[in-house]
């Protein structure tokens, strides 16, 4: 099992930035698809990106599309999520996790290892 460890959340103002990093643990994670989910309080966790072993594929939910940027580095075993024009509804405790598979494949993909999340709060 992979170890995740997310990091870079914080309080930043309604149309600010902030990047997410995600360290893996151990070289299998260039061989796994990556994702980011977020969960704001009250509500269940969601989708927000994902990107394929070789970074080749990327896929985002429709609320972040155009906003944020997932990318990864397989030679740090870091993946990323690049968040801007940032509002008070993206805000939550985002997770970053690793796919049982190289690709994600939508909704019903596997993702096996889970970090601790990091929170990000978007003042309006």
């Amino acid at each position: 099992q992979v170890l995740l460890v997310a990091s870079g959340g914080g309080l930043v103002q309604a149309g600010g930035s902030l990047r997410l990093s995600c360290a893996a643990s151990v070289r299998a994670f260039s061989s796994d698809a990556m994702g980011w989910f977020r969960q704001a309080p009250g509500k269940e966790r969601e989708f927000v990106a994902a990107i394929s072993w070789n970074g080749g594929f990327t896929h985002y939910a429709d609320s972040v599309k155009g906003r944020f940027t997932i990318s990864r580095d397989n030679a740090k075993n870091t993946v990323y999520l690049q968040m801007t024009s940032l509002k008070p509804e993206d805000t939550a405790v985002y997770y970053c996790a690793a796919a049982a598979g190289r690709y994600y494949t939508g909704g019903n993909t596997p993702f096996g290892s889970w970090g601790q999340g990091t929170q990000v709060t978007v003042s309006s």
